[in-house]
């Protein structure tokens, strides 16, 4: 696609020009590319997160082992090894999207998460193959660990580029909309899947289906992406150092605070999120049936949230949200979890859990559009990417192995405690900056000054 004259790109505005005074076109043109964008995000998500939803019913195929906690830790550690690869896709596909264009990077991760899924729905099992099946499957998940460590970055500059500067936490929220609608969709798969299937299929052939799924919705989405607008100009993309580790390093700060925003957040999510379901079964004695359901409607309801969370961040700013996340993730985990663990309704569980991601909402509704304020065009999927990769794969895709090693020494407690430090941490990051909303470099970039009361 040929460049445009950064005016006309959306999520531009000319110098002076009054977000109020869009009209309905280009209005339009935002939503459809916010629609484009986050319809690929959605499979990409969707592809990564199966793995989570299916561990429960494909573990003792890769993993012979007696005891149900083992078969979970090593279907865990190879989930948490997708997330290595994640800083490594930040690098990749951010230095891909800073110097070729957003709409290129978002292509390619997308095909490559197709792989990945494809790979994993035809992978023979330990009984046929033996040890090869799950070194095979290491393989797959650090395909999809790649390809979704560039998809965070390229997407979360995309959304928050197009979007208009008067709505931008709103629209950039979509970006978790579809993120949790991705492992939301995961969750209803095997939903179904449990209704229509027995247990014993679902462990015999069954768990293949949702990766079957993923592969096909990645090629649908690949072409939904090849009419997205690009967000950058060809002057921005030749910059000098556009795209490289040495122009990122001078940026050391928005850098540092990106990481810790990050480990945090990315803990706290995961935490709530895909070790849920197993904290259910494992440790709340919930049927792995009962489980799915009742996490499916916790995370329609979480994503439900986000939206308005990003409203309300285009209105009281980006720092007193994550400011509201980091004092509730650090005083709230520890009592939270520890009443969960002895839950015995799925009302109370319901209640408990939604009730924490209400908290984490005010992180992930604003994780893309905060971070991406915090860098100029030129750097700007690259910093997003790198440092949101290197501290999610560190903590939030080590989160279900942390949890089920520190089970396993008979420490689960531990665990809780080492959520609410990573919170305190993500507090001390939000407390260091200014607010993006006003301060950050979209701004100024957008032209339009503050952002209108």
């Amino acid at each position: 696609m040929p460049d445009q004259p950064a005016a006309t790109l959306p999520g531009r505005l000319p110098a002076g020009a009054a977000p109020a005074g869009e009209d309905r076109a280009d209005t339009r043109r935002r939503v459809m590319a916010i629609v484009g964008g986050s319809s690929g995000n959605l499979v990409e998500w969707y592809d990564f997160y199966v793995y989570a939803a299916t561990a429960l019913y494909f573990a003792p195929s890769f993993f012979p082992a007696s005891d149900r906690t083992t078969q979970l830790l090593n279907a865990a550690a190879i989930f948490a090894v997708g997330f290595l690869m994640r800083p490594i896709g930040g690098w990749l596909f951010g230095t891909v999207a800073d110097r070729y264009g957003r709409r290129t990077s978002m292509m390619a991760s997308v095909l490559m998460m197709c792989f990945g899924s494809l790979m994993i729905a035809v992978l023979p099992t330990y009984a046929s193959i033996g040890v090869a099946a799950p070194v095979l499957l290491v393989v797959a998940r650090l395909i999809q660990g790649l390809s979704v460590g560039g998809e965070y970055g390229t997407s979360a500059t995309y959304m928050s580029e197009v979007a208009s500067q008067r709505h931008r936490g709103f629209f950039a929220s979509f970006q978790y909309v579809t993120l949790i609608g991705g492992q939301l969709l995961a969750l209803l798969v095997l939903v179904v899947l449990q209704a229509v299937l027995t247990p014993e299929e679902i462990r015999a052939w069954g768990w293949r289906i949702p990766f079957l799924i993923g592969a096909g919705a990645a090629i649908v989405a690949l072409f939904l992406r090849r009419a997205l607008h690009e967000t950058t100009t060809a002057a921005e993309r030749s910059k000098s150092g556009a795209g490289t580790i040495a122009l990122l390093l001078k940026h050391p700060r928005p850098l540092l605070q990106v990481i810790l925003l990050t480990s945090g957040g990315s803990l706290a999510f995961y935490t709530y999120t895909t070790y849920m379901q197993k904290f259910l079964v494992n440790t709340a004695g919930f049927s792995a049936e009962r489980a799915s359901v009742t996490m499916t409607v916790v995370l329609f309801c979480y994503m439900l949230l986000q939206p308005a969370v990003g409203a309300l961040s285009d209105r009281i700013g980006r720092r007193a949200c994550l400011i509201v996340f980091g004092v509730g993730g650090a005083v709230m985990t520890v009592p939270l979890l520890s009443l969960l663990a002895g839950v015995q309704s799925a009302a109370a569980a319901f209640a408990i859990i939604f009730g924490a991601l209400a908290v984490v909402s005010f992180y992930t509704s604003i994780s893309g559009v905060v971070k991406a304020e915090l860098f100029p065009a030129e750097i700007r999927a690259l910093g997003v990417g790198l440092g949101y990769a290197i501290a999610n794969s560190l903590f939030g895709g080590t989160a279900e192995y942390v949890a089920l090693l520190f089970k396993s020494w008979g420490m689960e407690s531990t665990f809780f405690w080492y959520v609410s430090g990573f919170c305190i941490l993500s507090l001390l990051a939000a407390l260091s900056m200014h607010d993006t909303r006003v301060h950050g470099h979209l701004a100024r970039e957008g032209g339009a000054g503050a952002p209108a009361p």
